[in-house]
């Protein structure tokens, strides 16, 4: 039985070097792929849209073929999927006017999102807004509500994107927010 639900953290917590498999211009989004990737030897699957299709039916569909072809070698109950947004990061203002898709790809159940081209602070930090649950602290390096901001990631999602990673709906609201931010985390961000 895997420690964490996403393996690419359990990994980099042991400070270990994470890999990946998956195209930077989209990936087949069915659920028999995600059936036959269950098996990836990769840490984590790459999802690329920001240059693939935005599909989320196809990204619903996919994930549930992962979670009925798992668990993993490892013994996770899937591999971890990161995906490209294809937000501009240019600047907070672009961030904050696409945040549903970050909304929309979370909704889906996956383990982590990389915001690409971020060419600023203020984009990250939206970033990082916009990926978290209102109720989740600004964290353990007393990062304080003006620097970090509050997470505006709106409920709702959480009934479809729990079971993705075997939790409840209250388990996954207190664990989907981006580690090491938060120690019990299982979201990773990146840049």
């Amino acid at each position: 039985m895997a420690n964490r639900i996403n393996r690419a953290i359990e990994l980099l917590e042991a400070d270990q070097a994470i890999y990946y498999d998956g195209p930077h211009t989209g990936h087949v989004l069915t659920y028999e792929q995600g059936l036959e990737d269950a098996h990836t030897w990769a840490d984590y699957i790459n999802v690329g849209m920001e240059h693939g299709a935005f599909d989320m039916t196809g990204l619903a569909e996919y994930m549930r073929g992962l979670v009925d072809g798992g668990p993993t070698a490892s013994g996770h109950r899937t591999p971890a999927v990161i995906v490209e947004a294809p937000v501009n990061g240019i600047d907070g203002a672009n961030v904050r006017f696409n945040a549903w898709q970050f909304r929309q790809i979370l909704g889906r159940g996956v383990h982590g999102i990389l915001l690409c081209q971020a060419e600023n602070a203020d984009a990250v930090r939206e970033f990082v807004a916009a990926c978290r649950f209102p109720h989740n602290k600004p964290g353990p390096h007393e990062l304080g509500i003006g620097k970090l901001g509050i997470g505006t990631r709106g409920r709702g999602s959480e009934p479809t994107a729990a079971p993705v990673w075997g939790l409840d709906t209250v388990q996954y609201l207190n664990r989907c927010d981006p580690w090491p931010l938060n120690p019990v985390g299982e979201l990773l961000l990146g840049v």
